[in-house]
């Protein structure tokens, strides 16, 4: 298998993605194969000035540098030797099985669009993010790909959600909710009414309306809203694991009892924080392209 890698894209690269792309390939099987994709003077200045070890990493040069700031339609028009616009090109000829970027996700969307085309009958590719919740878990489709959706958009996330965890997750017939502000169905503005209609009548696992604190118990599998909405409701997900540390040590502060028990339970405490740090849930798939 040979995965791609946008190595100047995220908060952090070209340093960071290079550094996981070396321990990724430490831990992959002989067979696979990472080739980084980027700037080839900056990622051979991060893999000597890390002293990493890539014996197996191919490096694909490319010039053209995209910020996270930029329009999608700009971007890939101006600069077509950026990473994304290569990475993308090489999954559609099939030179790589899988591409994985951490840069700008509306440069991502379209790219794929242009490049990959979508499977028939998909409206609008999604995206999807995994939420620690009950006993299994929650995805949010969408979470930023499509800021404005129609309800057949929701139809169709809420479907190819549900193929996607039942492969990844192995759960059987996931649920399948739709964000609202209430779980009556006459609730929500004209397009979540319209959208509840349409799932009800298309979707046999449709569950029906859940609300923000339906989110994190585990009441349904897979949840379907705009992606305005989605990604806003990720990057607060986000704050709860530092809000919960920085409260714990606040509180724990001059009790010394407190601190012995937590020294008691610091293997569940470690527990805890793996399993409510987004850091520990890396990307997010793209679905309804024809790629990876």
């Amino acid at each position: 298998m040979r995965i791609a890698i946008d190595a100047m894209g995220g908060d952090y690269a070209p340093h960071e993605t290079v550094k996981g792309a070396a321990l990724a390939s430490k831990e992959f099987e002989e067979d696979s194969d990472i080739i980084l994709i980027g700037d080839k003077d900056a990622i051979r200045y991060r893999l000597a000035h890390d002293r990493i070890s890539s014996p197996d990493m191919e490096i694909i040069h490319a010039p053209d540098l995209i910020q996270m700031h930029e329009s999608p339609a700009k971007a890939i028009k101006n600069k077509p030797n950026s990473s994304i616009s290569i990475g993308t090109k090489l999954q559609k000829s099939g030179e790589i099985d899988a591409f994985v970027s951490a840069g700008n996700t509306g440069v991502v969307y379209a790219s794929a669009l242009m490049s990959l085309k979508r499977i028939r009958g998909v409206r609008r590719p999604t995206i999807g993010a995994y939420l620690p919740a009950g006993n299994k878990g929650t995805t949010i489709f969408d979470v930023g790909a499509n800021p404005n959706c129609l309800p057949l958009h929701l139809v169709q996330f809420g479907v190819m959600g549900s193929i996607y965890v039942e492969y990844i997750f192995g759960w059987k017939n996931p649920s399948v909710g739709l964000l609202n502000i209430g779980e009556e169905a006459s609730k929500g503005n004209e397009m979540a009414v319209k959208s509840f209609q349409l799932l009800s009548e298309n979707l046999p696992n449709f569950y029906g309306n859940v609300e923000g604190k339906d989110l994190l118990t585990g009441k349904v599998e897979v949840v379907v809203c705009d992606g305005f909405v989605g990604n806003i409701l990720i990057k607060f997900a986000e704050s709860i694991y530092d809000l919960l540390k920085s409260k714990t040590i606040l509180h724990m502060r001059n009790r010394p009892f407190a601190k012995l028990g937590a020294l008691l339970m610091l293997p569940a405490i470690k527990r805890l924080e793996k399993d409510l740090d987004y850091q520990e849930y890396g990307g997010v798939p793209l679905l309804g392209v024809n790629g990876v």
